[in-house]
């Protein structure tokens, strides 16, 4: 069972590689691509077992600090208690299993050296956690998809509470200036020190923020229009591309190129801005797909 949630952590993102696509046709992207795109396998290896009979829930997160430390962090609440956790349980029901903490870092080697999440003094902890992005401070952010996940928390790589943006429990609202709405993940641009937030599962937007104060600086919607709370309904294929985005809107990534790429999951597509939101260009993918979308992270 160990090495089984072993393997999930290693295996938990699910990445698009986009490769030159930007200025170029597909067929010269999609070139590209096969020459450079880089393989992977799985070291079933790293990391290392886990001690105290820790296991893994659904694990939603990873990121890497600049001593090539890995965290990753998982949802503590997805498991089923007589097969899974019984020694969680009250009374005792198994030898095995316990939740393992909400975070997780462990060394280049795969040894973990420290743990720590969960609720604490002058903050709230999100309802269902999702994503954990380390700065270039080396602090760590952290988003939320629940329902009343309206907030997102910055803390020290040891886990040390710093800050906490936006209150829990708030209403959506994509104009809102201090809430968020279910945050799928935040990246980080180091040289102009702002967050670039995929907001979310219920807003439908790109937020920026200062990474220091948390202060909003800027937001947009799809193409860079005002973002609209309104319900677009189910996606259809061969429809006219819808000029917001769907929620989740799942990842917003800046790039070393000054452009920011933008996850728009359930439009089955990637579009592309300047920093300061203005639309570039934008590629879809499996244009078909239904369901959960094509376009998760990049």
């Amino acid at each position: 069972m160990t090495n089984r949630n072993m393997l999930t952590a290693v295996a938990v993102i699910a990445t698009l590689v986009a490769l030159g696509f930007a200025g170029k046709s597909l067929d010269n992207a999609a070139q590209a691509q096969s020459k450079n795109a880089p393989m992977f396998e799985v070291d079933p290896f790293w990391p290392k077992p886990l001690p105290n009979h820790w296991i893994l829930g659904a694990t939603i997160g990873i990121g890497v600090d600049s001593r090539d430390h890995i965290y990753i962090i998982h949802r503590r609440d997805t498991f089923n208690e007589n097969t899974e956790i019984g020694a969680a349980a009250d009374p005792v029901k198994a030898d095995c299993c316990i939740p393992a903490p909400n975070v997780l870092e462990f060394d280049p080697d795969g040894n973990l050296v420290n743990h720590w999440g969960g609720s604490g003094e002058g903050y709230t902890w999100p309802a269902s956690n999702h994503g954990i992005t380390i700065d270039h401070k080396d602090n760590v952010w952290i988003g939320g998809n629940g329902r009343s996940d309206s907030h997102i928390l910055k803390f020290t790589r040891d886990g040390k509470f710093l800050a906490e943006f936006g209150t829990p429990g708030s209403d959506t609202d994509s104009h809102s200036q201090v809430n968020f709405g279910s945050v799928a993940e935040v990246s980080i641009d180091a040289e102009s020190n702002e967050v670039f937030v995929a907001d979310g599962y219920r807003n439908k937007r790109v937020a920026v923020l200062d990474a220091d104060s948390g202060e909003m600086k800027r937001y947009w919607g799809a193409y860079g229009n005002k973002p609209d709370d309104a319900d677009l309904g189910p996606f259809v294929p061969g429809q006219e591309p819808a000029q917001q985005f769907r929620n989740p809107v799942h990842c917003a990534q800046p790039s070393n190129d000054g452009l920011v790429y933008v996850c728009d999951r359930v439009n089955n597509r990637l579009q592309v801005f300047k920093k300061d939101g203005t639309f570039v260009e934008e590629m879809f993918v499996k244009p078909n797909s239904l369901g959960d979308g094509s376009v998760w992270d990049i």
